[in-house]
């Protein structure tokens, strides 16, 4: 196995790694993806280098052991995507999610993958609804784990559909089967509002936000608000599940 080049302890003197000759699956015209990968766990960024070593596509280009460093790493050679551990903590997460988004340099927004043992519905929608393009479990088969930053690294959001265990029951819910409160209380579910605030935007009881919630599960065929969300985002493109 390849050793693994130490990371430079000051952020500023970062320096994207090298990787080995890999057989050429792209144009002349096209250039790699760059892809960093920042993991709490050094053998699995170098399990990853080895498996980009073989794909012309996709290059790597650091493996950063800390949040900033990656932030850092971003902010001045703006990688194509960035892979985050869930480890290093939902909140701190998030937090460089907002950052990412509001870099103001000018440069394309990163593509940041958020990936873990594990990765519930509230997570994976939070993370989705907070900048991520792609939700990938450390689990996943070697062609999904290439699928998912090969669609990231075009601007496009990637995620397993197994993390949503009931949200992709129905292909295409009918909207038109839903009353118009029913279709207000349901955008603002895809919006991430709780029922306590949905109530209070349309000026109803909570009881009746459950009571209209309880009639689009029935309607959809799809259980759990993080479904009805997941099916909102896909419905206007912006989330590809795959298996």
């Amino acid at each position: 196995m390849a050793t693994m080049t130490e990371a430079p302890n000051r952020a500023s003197h970062l320096v994207p790694l090298a990787t080995r000759p890999a057989p050429a699956q792209k144009s002349p015209s096209e250039k790699a993806k760059t892809v960093v990968i920042c993991d709490t766990q050094p053998v699995t960024a170098e399990g990853i280098r080895n498996l980009l070593a073989g794909n012309g596509d996709l290059q790597f280009s650091l493996a950063a052991a800390s949040l900033s460093q990656a932030r850092e790493f971003a902010r001045l050679h703006n990688p194509d995507v960035v892979v985050i551990d869930k480890g290093f903590g939902i909140q701190a997460i998030l937090e460089f999610l907002s950052e990412a988004g509001h870099s103001g340099n000018g440069r394309a927004h990163t593509n940041i993958v958020i990936w873990g043992v594990s990765v519930t519905e509230a997570e994976a929608l939070r993370f989705l609804q907070s900048g991520a393009r792609g939700i990938l479990r450390k689990t996943a088969a070697v062609p999904a784990v290439l699928s998912c930053l090969r669609t990231v690294a075009q601007g496009r959001t990637w995620m397993e559909d197994t993390v949503f265990r009931d949200g992709l029951r129905a292909e295409r819910y009918p909207r038109s089967e839903l009353t118009t409160r029913e279709q207000q209380v349901l955008e603002l579910v895809e919006q991430g509002f709780k029922n306590k605030d949905i109530a209070n935007e349309l000026g109803i009881r909570p009881g009746t936000v459950k009571i209209h919630l309880k009639h689009i599960f029935e309607k959809t065929g799809i259980r759990g608000r993080y479904g009805l969300a997941l099916s909102g985002l896909k419905e206007r493109g912006l989330v590809s599940a795959t298996a």
